[in-house]
């Protein structure tokens, strides 16, 4: 198995430095070879940089693509915009010589050119198909008796013929990747509805984008769920500080935890919640970490 270079992308870094630590933690006890990736910029986004500029969309993609071909390693990503950006655009350098050709006349200005030959994975995706959920449950130090609503979001899984995941309507390999550390992953309607951040929503039409968070939430509440788990640092901001957004502006209250998959792996991994950026000064998570204390007491 070839080795990972992690392609943070740029929230996680800037935002969810708590997510890049839990995620190399678990990386690490899981004996899982994967190291930074030097240089790496924005991935850039996937949906309205490709709009404007599809060929400067796919060079500067590309360039990040070739970073970690220079080391002979596969990208890993956590977050599903980086996922999107980077695989469809390796994608693209792999099947149209082309659009290759026409990005290398551009990269062969700071040196460089990209061939096409790695591949682009997903944290999830990565663990699905390459450990697979007994093996993940191997690992397990601490089983987490939860009930978790999973967020899949949008980019993780569509294109369907790209990401060769099953049935894009009805997926249940992150849910798989759940019960395998212990919790219950609990159905609930609009399941695979957007977050509401995507597309540019969140910043051209916020109070739109949280009406949609709004009532994803409002559903995951009546789900009856100790925790919302995604993979996305972007669906992680939509629907972690988007309830104090929706408080503001609408009034109405929302108190759920809300975790990337590597935090919550790290906690079934043995691993305290402060070394996971899982911040218990807030009460909602406060209450998530005083639930789980009190299973491992009984």
């Amino acid at each position: 198995m070839r080795g990972l270079s992690l392609f943070l992308g740029c929230l996680v870094p800037n935002r969810y430095p708590g997510i890049e630590l839990a995620t190399k933690l678990c990386l690490a006890k899981m004996d899982i070879d994967c190291s930074d990736l030097p240089g790496a910029s924005c991935c850039p986004a996937p949906g309205v940089f490709r709009s404007f500029d599809k060929t400067s969309w796919l060079t500067l993609a590309s360039r990040n693509i070739v970073l970690s071909e220079e080391l002979e390693r596969d990208v890993l990503t956590i977050c599903n915009g980086c996922f999107s950006t980077l695989a469809d655009a390796n994608h693209i350098i792999q099947d149209d010589e082309k659009a290759k050709e026409k990005v290398n006349i551009h990269l062969l200005k700071i040196g460089r050119q990209v061939k096409g030959n790695i591949d682009v994975r997903h944290i999830i995706e990565y663990l699905y198909q390459e450990y697979g959920p007994e093996k993940i449950s191997s690992f397990v130090e601490r089983p987490l008796d939860v009930r978790i609503a999973v967020h899949y979001g949008c980019h993780l899984i569509k294109p369907t013929k790209d990401r060769g995941l099953g049935n894009s309507e009805r997926p249940v390999f992150f849910d798989e990747l759940i019960t395998a550390l212990g919790a219950t992953s609990v159905d609930y309607p609009d399941k695979m509805a957007c977050c509401g951040a995507g597309g540019g929503m969140r910043s051209a039409m916020k109070e739109r984008s949280l009406k949609m968070t709004e009532a994803k939430l409002a559903k995951i509440q009546e789900a009856g769920v100790d925790c919302i788990v995604n993979s996305c640092p972007f669906c992680h901001m939509q629907l972690d500080s988007g309830q104090d957004d929706i408080k503001e502006l609408t009034g109405t209250e929302f108190e759920i935890p809300v975790l990337h998959y590597t935090q919550l792996l790290g906690l079934a991994l043995g691993f305290p919640a402060e070394m996971l950026g899982i911040d218990t000064s807030i009460e909602k998570n406060r209450k998530l970490m005083e639930l789980l204390d009190s299973q491992l007491e009984s």
